[in-house]
């Protein structure tokens, strides 16, 4: 069904709430911003099929005419299911249990302000919200104003959205912008403002906000810009974070940003200082105040002659004409559950239906979980359904995408025919096209649940850590550096050796591809898990591991986030192994015909890091967990 999404002024004795509805939006009544009449752009994708409202909230249906009272859709429910604390290890770190809410994120303070906001009777969105703008103050390595994600959110009554929020290419952005006059790859990609496609993360929050919030915008601002102005203790993951970023920058000559970060008198900021951010604390005013200021007026000016001074390429024009997209998510059904998760211009969702899907079409839960056999099918179901990443490659307003066959399980069925339990399949045999698009392992990822049974499922990015290494002057906002997610020179190798084609090359007001796979599962219409990670390429691998772990072999969600990870994605051919893999597993895999890469040998040792939460089949309560080991975060419940 082809859906647009408005909103609809309702009163209710505690708060203002927002309608999200199926019904078509009305330019009836519309007015005008600066005499320049609202457009409302409804885009058919050719891509999804899929109905898609482009306008950040610009279309708002009439208030109704008579005084009926209008269902409010923002989470709001008369009574509360019962429910008891899940068994836990009460000496744990990483978890948390709790009957009312639960928030998991990559930093404490975060998790602490989304659970301030469940307290005083906010909803997920509401305290997904003011987490994400914790994380921009608390986790800057990826936590972000100039950066852009997804978000997958689902009410307690069964309404279900996806927010694309990714950044876009500016209009100034060419095909060749990055290459130097022999032809050759630059740094410009990756270092610096001209690195920065048009953040989309105030954007993305205030769609959210308008569709589902009920406290105040301000009051959602408010844990962040207390967090900056008055400074929030670092724990080691995070000054480990900063003294590292600080080298970064200091070595690419931008000092004035490197200051930021740095303590009293030019110190390097160590564990247990307090870390205050006053430019931050005053743009993150700004955008309490009016979250358009950061697209459209003086705010926004200042933001870009910051950009241009420092070789940037953005435009007022280029923020002015930013839009999150409302998208309609990819749902399928798995073993009894329902998943939810991000269509394209995520590549994620698509991939891990497939990989379900071979996991149902092989019977790999026959076997035991982590022995070699269930791990060598796996592998092969992963291997073929990368092979196909190759179609994805482009925003689904730019590039024709099958949806609707990669999709279908017959069509998997397929892929899998050649699959032998006994041997691994060379990638050389599997098939032809490009390898997965390039992304960092510096994203971060978050999950919200409340008391009426409403969840939140948000991944978002600067793209590699610390993104551009460069701070708008004045502002204390970091830019992102996704501009090198584009193919920047298309059908040759990148500095990592893949390959990307013409279909993701950058273009004006383009979004690049992504992996991000924000995931909630349902069972039986109410939730069951609320799932996500970062890690690049490995996000939807590292994902769709928990998803098995949890559905297939009956698992906690801690023990499935704790569990060790492995990763294939076709090419290069090879398994990427955490070193708390088993070694006697390991050595299975490699008898059948597997490579083995241990991660951890001069690089980075661990896949994603995934911050989770799950309803207990049992209890009916919420069990939350930080994945903590891999790098630091805190999950809250009560």
């Amino acid at each position: 069904m082809l859906q647009a999404f408005g909103d609809v002024k309702h009163k209710s004795a505690r708060v203002r709430r927002r309608l999200f509805d199926a019904r078509a939006c009305t330019l009836e009544g519309m007015k005008s911003t600066n005499g320049v009449p609202r457009r409302l752009l409804l885009r058919l994708s050719a891509a999804a099929g899929l109905l898609v409202l482009v306008g950040g909230g610009a279309c708002r249906a009439q208030t109704p005419a008579t005084n009926a009272p209008v269902e409010a859709k923002g989470g709001e429910i008369s009574t509360p299911p019962a429910r008891g604390l899940p068994e836990h290890d009460p000496n744990d770190p990483a978890t948390a249990v709790g009957i009312h809410g639960a928030v998991a994120s990559a930093e404490a303070h975060a998790s602490e302000a989304g659970l301030e906001i469940l307290k005083r009777g906010g909803n997920a969105v509401d305290a997904a919200i003011a987490t994400a703008f914790a994380l921009a103050v608390t986790h800057p390595s990826a936590g972000n104003l100039g950066g852009g994600g997804f978000m997958v959110v689902r009410t307690a009554k069964g309404e279900i959205l996806a927010i694309d929020y990714r950044e876009i290419a500016p209009h100034a952005a060419s095909r060749d912008m990055y290459l130097d006059a022999k032809g050759e790859v630059t740094r410009g990609s990756l270092d610096g403002p001209r690195a920065a496609g048009i953040p989309g993360t105030v954007a993305g929050l205030q769609m959210a906000h308008e569709r589902f919030g009920s406290l105040p915008w301000a009051d959602l601002v408010a844990p962040a810009i207390r967090l900056a102005a008055e400074g929030h203790t670092l724990d080691s993951f995070h000054a480990d974070d900063l003294a590292g970023a600080v080298a970064k920058m200091d070595k690419l000559g931008f000092k004035a940003t490197a200051d930021l970060y740095r303590g009293s008198g030019g110190a390097l900021l160590v564990t247990g200082d307090l870390w205050k951010q006053p430019e931050l604390a005053a743009s993150l005013r700004v955008v309490a105040e009016d979250p358009r200021a950061f697209y459209a007026g003086p705010f926004a000016a200042k933001m870009v002659a910051g950009v241009r001074s420092g070789g940037g390429i953005w435009s007022e024009d280029d923020l002015r004409g930013y839009r999150a997209i409302a998208r309609e998510p990819i749902v399928f059904p798995y073993r009894g559950h329902e998943i939810i998760t991000m269509p394209p211009p995520s590549a994620g969702g698509i991939v891990m239906r497939q990989i379900l899907a071979a996991s149902e079409i092989l019977g790999i839960d026959r076997y035991p979980w982590h022995s070699v056999d269930e791990v060598h099918l796996y592998v092969e179901a992963a291997r073929r359904t990368y092979a196909d990443r190759n179609i994805l490659l482009g925003d689904p307003a730019f590039v024709t995408i099958p949806v609707a066959q990669l999709l279908e399980p017959s069509y998997v069925a397929g892929r899998m025919k050649d699959v032998d339990l006994k041997h691994a399949t060379p990638s050389s045999q599997v098939g032809a096209g490009l390898p997965p698009p390039k992304e960092s392992m510096q994203t971060t990822h978050f999950s919200v649940v409340d008391d009426a049974g409403n969840a939140v499922s948000n991944t978002y990015t600067l793209n590699t850590s610390f993104g551009a290494k460069f701070a708008i002057p004045g502002t204390g906002i970091l830019l992102n550096n996704e501009m090198d997610d584009f193919a920047v020179k298309p059908g040759s190798p990148n500095a990592y050796g893949l390959v990307q084609g013409e279909a993701n090359r950058s273009e004006a007001g383009k979004r690049m591809l992504s992996s991000m796979t924000p995931t909630i599962i349902t069972k039986d219409g109410k939730v069951r898990a609320v799932v996500g990670t970062p890690g690049g390429s490995t996000i939807t691998t590292t994902v769709t591991q928990i998803v098995r772990a949890l559905l297939d072999y009956g698992q906690t969600i801690d023990a499935a986030v704790k569990a060790p990870r492995l990763h294939h994605q076709w090419l290069p051919d090879r398994i990427m192994a955490e070193p708390t893999a088993d070694p006697a597993l390991l050595d299975g895999l490699r008898a059948r015909g597997h490579e083995i890469m241990v991660l951890g040998q001069g690089g980075w040792s661990t896949i994603g890091h995934a911050n989770c939460i799950e309803v207990d089949p049992k209890t009916g309560g919420y069990r939350a967990v930080a994945d903590v080991a891999r790098d630091g975060g805190k999950a809250v419940a009560y």
